[in-house]
């Protein structure tokens, strides 16, 4: 049977959601459907909000969704009704980087993401004025309910009372830690710089020192955020407006980092924090860039130092295991990202993204109660 949603649609490009009654499908054999208790707004919202990014309007977005399973399809045996679940990146299963464990690099990572449909073509959603795309991220839960997949629910053992909290752990919260954990391995004792400290950055500020990272450079344009950054672990900050930002980098390492992040996709940072590099040091980028964009480095001094250059997605992560690992640093005091989180109600949602443009929230979440 159907399911009568509330939901905020994105119906043109750069104008505020409106907040509708839907029709959303019953989950199919492999599909999982979860009441949606609250979801995080991630910045790859907002750039589809801004007709950044291909996804056809109008379209339920949304994609750090934590809820409870209310129904499963027959094929779903992950999960049960009555499940605390967070909603993550969805994935094919089948292509040769899922079948390695690098299910952020599937090969049908963009349409699965993106396309704002089943993978044949369906939307799950239906409004007063006929279809709505579905299927953003694998959900679409700026929603009341929403439907999920076997592959990108994952089961996590929090109280009801934390449930609210879980959403951004989906994406930006996993993207930023998981870069430092899974991609970098930043070990203990190392040195490491985060370009930029919003959510995603500050999230691998607390990571770094989770890992036990000696020496933690916070580098950012907003002295409130770098204050932040100093008390979630940063050990160091640089503001980007006032200080030469490589040499002094240089100098706190004592002659180059040996791990660096960027959280911006500016090309100018990029150069940035790979010249910021010791030699043999390595810079992660998972920034989202503007299309055609391009990267220029010293090619003499980038060859000859043995630094190396990655491009990272949603943190490298396999989220059936990475997430609950941080939910258990989380509750072991280790990984304080609830500190970032601004909640606001469901109907203050284009609140929240504005907030979060102004640089005056870090990471809101919007609730469902």
């Amino acid at each position: 049977m159907t399911t009568q949603i509330r939901a905020a649609v994105a119906r043109e490009a750069g104008a505020p959601l409106s907040l509708e009654d839907l029709t959303l499908d019953a989950p199919r054999a492999d599909e999982v459907l979860v009441r949606i208790v609250a979801t995080g707004v991630c910045h790859t919202d907002l750039v589809v909000i801004d007709g950044h990014l291909p996804t056809p309007l109008p379209a339920v977005l949304g994609h750090e969704g934590a809820g409870v399973v209310e129904a499963v399809g027959s094929n779903v045996t992950k999960v049960a009704p009555g499940d605390r679940v967070v909603l993550t990146f969805n994935t094919c299963g089948t292509c040769p980087s899922c079948r390695d464990n690098a299910m952020a690099y599937c090969h049908e990572f963009f349409p699965r993401n993106f396309f704002g449909q089943r993978e044949d073509g369906s939307v799950a959603l239906q409004g007063a004025e006929g279809p709505v795309h579905s299927n953003f991220f694998g959900q679409s839960s700026f929603a009341t309910h929403a439907l999920g997949h076997a592959r990108n629910v994952v089961r996590i053992d929090v109280p009801e009372a934390d449930l609210p909290l879980m959403g951004p752990l989906a994406c930006g919260i996993q993207t930023g830690a998981g870069t430092v954990m899974n991609a970098l391995k930043v070990p203990e004792g190392a040195s490491f710089v985060v370009f930029g400290t919003g959510s995603v950055g500050l999230a691998a500020v607390m990571a770094a020192r989770a890992q036990g990272a000696a020496t933690i450079i916070a580098v950012d344009l907003h002295d409130t955020r770098l204050h932040t950054a100093r008390d979630l672990g940063a050990t160091h900050v640089v503001n980007a407006g006032s200080d030469n930002v490589v040499g002094r980098i240089r100098e706190i390492t004592g002659g180059g980092a040996g791990y660096a992040l960027d959280t911006t996709g500016q090309p100018a940072v990029i150069r940035q924090a790979v010249d910021a590099l010791g030699s043999r040091g390595t810079a992660a980028v998972l920034g989202a860039p503007m299309p055609g964009s391009e990267i220029t480095l010293d090619n003499s001094d980038f060859m000859s130092s043995g630094k190396r250059l990655m491009g990272v997605v949603e943190g490298d992560s396999d989220g059936d295991t990475f997430i609950p690992r941080l939910v258990d640093l989380w509750k072991a005091g280790h990984f304080p990202f609830d500190r970032l989180v601004t909640f606001y109600p469901f109907d203050r949602i284009n609140d929240a993204i504005e907030d979060s443009q102004a640089g005056r929230t870090i990471k809101p979440v919007v609730t469902m109660s």
